[in-house]
């Protein structure tokens, strides 16, 4: 376990989560697992909800007053996971050995399309719509900036949010610039520097050939 993680389960609010993943609790459950009141489950309770790592799940009816039931949120389970980036890393091993060259780089990119298809889309200038790619790979967890490039602008980003898998596969930044370019409705061509120990993107919108 990574250090930021084992501090985080140490804490009371990760012995909550800890105990919401197995399964689902009232308040009064929490406390007494925990040995804590129910007002300072309420207090860690009231910060995992705003940061969306914990969520209601319907309502407990016993003797007394109906209760609520906790879990995590799925999107806390997927952020706690580390079975995504070796699974990639297997699944592109195993694609790559079964197609030729060219044939990879077209599912990729086939692969990027469907993605943006089902994004939404931009509109305005294209500033704008850079402006919305950018969001849209901040999402994913990705530090990037804007910066003229040409008579275009570049997307240029500060590592990497597939670099294990860009490491494995170079053509895996085929299927951003693709989803970019979809939902962008703007050519994007992806300029990313793989030759360091460690990739960085960089997508160009607009400019030129």
């Amino acid at each position: 376990m990574s250090p930021w993680r084992k501090r985080f389960f140490e804490t009371t609010r990760g012995k909550l989560v800890a105990l919401l993943r197995r399964r689902e609790l009232t308040v009064d459950e929490m406390a007494t697992a925990l040995g804590v009141t129910d007002n300072a489950v309420r207090a860690q309770l009231a910060t995992l909800e705003r940061d969306e790592l914990v969520e209601q799940r319907g309502v407990r009816r016993g003797l007394g007053k109906p209760s609520h039931a906790y879990g995590p949120t799925a999107d806390f389970e997927v952020t706690l996971s580390r079975a995504y980036p070796p699974l990639l890393v297997h699944l592109v091993r195993e694609l790559r050995g079964r197609l030729t060259e060219q044939q990879f780089a077209d599912l990729l990119l086939a692969v990027g399309r469907r993605w943006g298809a089902e994004l939404p889309a931009a509109g305005g200038s294209v500033e704008a719509r850079v402006n919305h790619a950018v969001a849209l790979l901040e999402q994913l967890g990705a530090a990037v900036e804007v910066e003229p490039r040409g008579n275009g602008l570049a997307i240029r980003g500060f590592g990497c949010p597939l670099g294990l898998a860009v490491r494995e596969q170079p053509h895996m930044c085929g299927a951003v610039e693709a989803m970019l370019s979809a939902v962008t409705g703007v050519e994007v061509r992806e300029r990313c520097d793989r030759a360091g120990r460690a990739p960085s993107c960089t997508f160009v919108v607009g400019e030129s050939p």
